[in-house]
């Protein structure tokens, strides 16, 4: 995430924007424009896309306006090059800015979600109907009572969509969280703009029932941290050991900071800086069609 700094010295803020319509690189330097001074992107072959805008385009553009750049690009750019290697050699795809596309607005359904659809799709052999499952958010998403897109509503949207388009009959199936929106668990919209129609189709169902009959979660923080944390933890303690447990959040603080995994972008070198770093005699022969490798060490007399 560069930070982006102007002449007038704005209030730090944070801009959350996807590139889906090649429109990401545009607003970013509007927001820069207006005082923003923190912008999300991200490093290709992981930008643009569905993705956030490419850092070193934001960046680029952003000097162009005269503004100054508070980030050392060249260990981020080994970082692109390493990565765009990695995903030409598995052939996987590197994101660029797509045409304009008004669906986008219509839909609302964010970036990283559309590459979550489109795995789902594929997983079932109907990866070429992505394009129906966003025009059936769409229709969703007006049937819900146009809900924010964001988490955890967009998800909702989303899901059913593709339920919708994969069973092939609408609202035939739907999940329990499409059910407790309905309920107005999740939200007024639920309960108040939701389709009349759509939304007794969803609540006319045994599972419905059973869903209402249950007791639904009505804490506050204040009452979360009780039960879950008393005095010196912090919120996001409190609230991990809620959606997991206390114990898995102590076994998870005990296994310590995470691995540190050396770089595959040259595998050879990060072989022989293991293998010194051993104490005891070993040897090692790699081989392949048109490469091979002998190393030996010997324990010191």
């Amino acid at each position: 995430m560069p930070t982006v700094l102007n002449a007038a010295g704005a209030k730090t803020v944070e801009l959350h924007t996807h590139c889906t319509t090649g429109l990401g690189t545009l607003c970013c330097l509007e927001a820069i424009k207006a005082g923003m001074t923190h912008i999300n992107t991200a490093i290709p072959p992981l930008a643009d896309g569905s993705s956030n805008p490419s850092l070193f385009n934001v960046a680029m553009n952003a000097r162009s306006l005269g503004f100054k750049i508070m980030i050392n690009e060249k260990p981020l750019r080994a970082v692109a090059d390493h990565f765009t290697a990695c995903a030409k050699r598995d052939n996987l795809p590197i994101g660029k800015p797509p045409e304009y596309d008004y669906a986008q607005y219509v839909h609302q359904i964010p970036g990283g979600m559309i590459s979550n659809l489109r795995h789902q799709l594929r997983l079932v052999g109907m990866e070429n109907k992505l394009d129906q499952t966003l025009e059936e958010a769409a229709q969703v998403r007006a049937e819900f009572g146009y809900p924010i897109m964001v988490t955890p509503l967009s998800q909702f949207v989303g899901s059913q969509a593709a339920i919708n388009v994969i069973i092939g009959e609408r609202y035939k199936q739907v999940t329990d969280q499409t059910i407790e929106y309905a309920m107005g668990i999740w939200g007024k919209e639920g309960a108040e703009f939701m389709d009349r129609n759509v939304k007794e189709k969803i609540l006319n169902r045994p599972r419905a029932k059973e869903i209402a009959a249950r007791p639904h979660p009505t804490d506050s923080l204040e009452d979360l941290r009780r039960k879950y944390g008393g005095t010196g933890v912090s919120d996001e303690d409190v609230l991990l050991r809620f959606f997991s447990s206390k114990e898995d959040v102590e076994r998870m603080r005990a296994a310590g900071p995470a691995r540190a995994y050396t770089s595959l972008r040259n595998p050879i070198l990060n072989l022989v800086e293991t293998l010194s770093k051993k104490s005891d005699r070993h040897r090692v022969f790699i081989q392949s069609r048109n490469f091979s490798l002998r190393m030996e060490r010997r324990r010191e007399v």
